[in-house]
């Protein structure tokens, strides 16, 4: 049940990626337009909107990638065959990203408390909008990868073939 909650959860975020990357576009647009044809006039705000829209991009995709598995991870044997070897590898990526969603986590507070006292230069918006992305992409890391390690562990109990 979990586990659904999570998809359907995810589904959201992809459904919200969706709406950001058509939201992002209008602003590179209008910088794009006003760069190199002078029809309209240009605005600096657009620069910074992007910039924000493309950073909570960038952190909600992180979050279904590890929910999907897709994320980058590194193998530096080849793929195991007997199930213990392969719940040690997938293991291995799991913890590696639960330490990285901690420590985004715990160090992102700390940032997110930084960017509340600051401003953004043009649209004079508190950079907390940008800045909290790092623990909220670090918890959320946690979660997942935890998830996925728990349900590796029981497809390994089980003697299933693991599915990442």
């Amino acid at each position: 049940m979990f586990g659904r909650l999570l998809e359907r959860f995810c589904g959201a975020l992809r459904l919200l990626l969706g709406v950001m990357m058509g939201a992002l576009a209008i602003p590179v647009a209008m910088q794009v337009i006003s760069r190199y044809t002078g029809l309209i006039p240009t605005f600096l705000w657009t620069e910074e909107l992007a910039t924000f829209l493309f950073v909570w991009i960038v952190m909600i995709g992180s979050i279904v990638a590890v929910w999907d598995g897709t994320h980058f991870d590194v193998r530096i044997t080849r793929d195991a065959n007997s199930p213990l070897a392969r719940f040690l590898q997938d293991g291995v990526v799991h913890l590696a990203i639960m330490i990285f969603g901690a420590f985004f986590l715990f160090y992102g507070l700390e940032y997110a408390e930084f960017g509340s006292n600051q401003r953004s230069v043009m649209m004079r918006a508190n950079l907390v909008i940008t800045h909290v992305s790092v623990p909220i992409a670090g918890g959320f890391w946690l979660l997942l990868a935890s998830y996925r390690l728990f349900e590796a562990f029981a497809q390994f109990r089980s003697g299933e073939a693991s599915h990442s």
